[in-house]
């Protein structure tokens, strides 16, 4: 079935992927420091869970779709609009969460609205469409940064220039708002559809996780937070899927210990705007190109090895990163340098990404697994909000402290998700192999 609406989505993720750097790079114009910068994630990371469980059961009741996509995209528009007018980091910051809740919102309401009334068989593939729109408008939105604040830094200061990439964004967001309200479907009447209930249920079971970029991977859909307490661990997953989530927790605050101050960091070492987006650029397109290649490591070596080699190398690759600052600096040496340890990062995402949706789904039982999807979402939400805070705090004694603390959490992480190897050979076959879209 044809959906334009996809399209329009697309234009609405160039806002989203630019302004998942753009914001932090004009934080720090303003005079913002790395714990700023934490602050900044954290927030982004911590609306997601609230976001799409209040949005998502207000889609339930009213049985509304189209409504809460376009007020995600509006609100977009609006922040957008209003960021370059902003010289307050408080407000900086309020507007950017603002931002992610709007995403966060429409995340579940579009899931549900790609496979409604569309046979249950071909649900995954719909889903992995949507996410390939998604992705593609995201590295999009870095691309277009990239060139708008390199030809806008030959004319103009970088706040300017970085003023006119959020004027771009919003100008691409409104195109979208206006495609999709020409678009998207109209609300199904009362008794036109299966039970919402069920169709979020299976739909859930049925997606690949929803990656937004490979240094902000930060997306929830559905989900309780009650579901974190540890009793319902103990009585609803296994011994090893809980090992497995204790090491995802471990991970993603790593991983947010590192990206939260890595903008001021890269600007303190001497990278420009252009530079820094540059470099996110090859780190989101080195993970989408690799993503292909992940389910050929898996058959050569099982799940749970590839799994932790991927941890393994990310965390090894975060005080790198730090060791090439100290070495060369700024420099152009130093930015190949930096380029080619970005890939490097991005091929480990790559390898994570694919791997924990293997995990995920092999240690949980069917009749639990879209339960088990949703703590996924969750903890990866909250690590990543925990590791924003951790890095913004840790990065007042030194980013080479913040990245090695970074580091040595994933390994740990990786430690964890090796004893799981320990214990029991678990195995999938090229076919289980739950991989993302390419972008």
């Amino acid at each position: 079935m044809a959906r334009r609406w996809l399209l329009a989505w697309l234009l609405a993720a160039v806002a989203f992927g630019g302004a998942s750097l753009i914001t932090p790079l004009y934080l720090v114009e303003l005079g913002g420091n790395a714990f700023d910068l934490g602050i900044l994630f954290a927030t982004s990371s911590f609306v997601g869970v609230p976001g799409a469980l209040v949005f998502g059961s207000l889609a339930d009741r009213t049985g509304k779709r189209r409504v809460f996509v376009l007020a995600a995209i509006a609100i977009t528009v609006v922040t957008m609009l209003a960021m370059p007018a902003l010289e307050s980091r408080r407000l900086v910051i309020l507007v950017h969460a603002l931002l992610w809740l709007g995403f966060a919102a429409a995340t579940p309401v579009l899931t549900l609205l790609v496979v409604t009334g569309e046979p249950e068989h071909e649900w995954s593939s719909l889903i992995a469409r949507l996410n390939k729109f998604q992705g593609s408008g995201w590295a999009l939105g870095l691309f277009v940064g990239f060139l708008v604040v390199t030809a806008g830094g030959a004319f103009v200061d970088t706040i300017t220039a970085q003023r006119i990439f959020f004027l771009v964004c919003a100008a691409s967001a409104g195109l979208g708002l206006l495609l999709a309200a020409r678009t998207l479907p109209p609300d199904p009447a009362p008794g036109e559809e299966p039970s919402v209930r069920r169709l979020r249920r299976r739909a859930r079971s049925a997606v690949s996780f929803n990656i937004r970029g490979a240094a902000f991977p930060f997306t929830t859909g559905r989900f309780d937070p009650r579901k974190l307490h540890p009793r319902r661990f103990a009585d609803r997953f296994s011994q090893q899927l809980a090992v497995y989530f204790a090491a995802v927790l471990l991970a993603f605050t790593g991983f947010g210990a590192f990206f939260a101050p890595l903008p001021a960091y890269l600007g303190e070492v001497g990278y420009g705007s252009s530079e820094i987006f540059a470099l996110y650029l090859v780190l989101n397109v080195g993970a989408a190109a690799f993503y292909g290649h992940v389910a050929s490591l898996v058959r050569a070596h099982g799940v749970v090895p590839t799994h932790i080699g991927g941890l393994a190398l990310r965390g090894v690759a975060f005080p790198v990163i730090a060791a090439v600052g100290v070495v060369v600096g700024g420099t152009a040496l130093g930015l190949g340098l930096a380029a080619a340890v970005f890939v490097v990062i991005g091929l480990s995402w790559a390898v994570i990404a694919v791997t924990a949706a293997t995990l995920v789904t092999t240690l949980a039982p069917g009749i639990i697994r879209g339960e088990a999807l949703g703590v996924y979402g969750a903890l990866v939400a909250v690590g990543g909000g925990i590791g924003g805070l951790l890095g913004g705090w840790l990065a007042s004694l030194g980013f080479a402290v913040t990245f090695v603390t970074a580091g040595l959490l994933v390994g740990i992480g990786a430690g964890v998700v090796a004893t799981l190897h320990r214990q029991s050979a678990i195995r999938a076959s090229p076919d289980q192999t739950a991989a993302p879209e390419k972008l």
